[in-house]
């Protein structure tokens, strides 16, 4: 990963953006890592990542089954009666 400052990232927009086509961009702000610019591809990757994820943990769930009403009643009332 190429690491940025943002006053270079600001400066230079158009080359850097042209840069992350082929390679992230971490910019840091005062020293500190405040974001990364990524290529489309790379955003569509994570994304389907992402949604491939969820739906493993959907397909869990549903395995697992649901609660009925009485245990949901029950689970609610200790969630408001939780102490903070």
């Amino acid at each position: 990963m190429l690491v940025k400052a943002a006053t270079e990232v600001k400066n230079h927009f158009g080359q850097i953006l042209e840069e992350s086509i082929t390679d992230r961009i971490g910019i840091n702000k005062n020293n500190r890592r405040v974001a990364v610019l990524i290529s489309d591809a790379d955003y569509r990757r994570m994304e389907a990542c992402e949604d491939f994820y969820w739906a493993q943990k959907a397909i869990e769930a549903e395995t697992e089954g649901y609660l009925g009403t009485d245990e949901t009643t029950a689970w609610i009332e200790r969630m408001k009666n939780a102490k903070a």
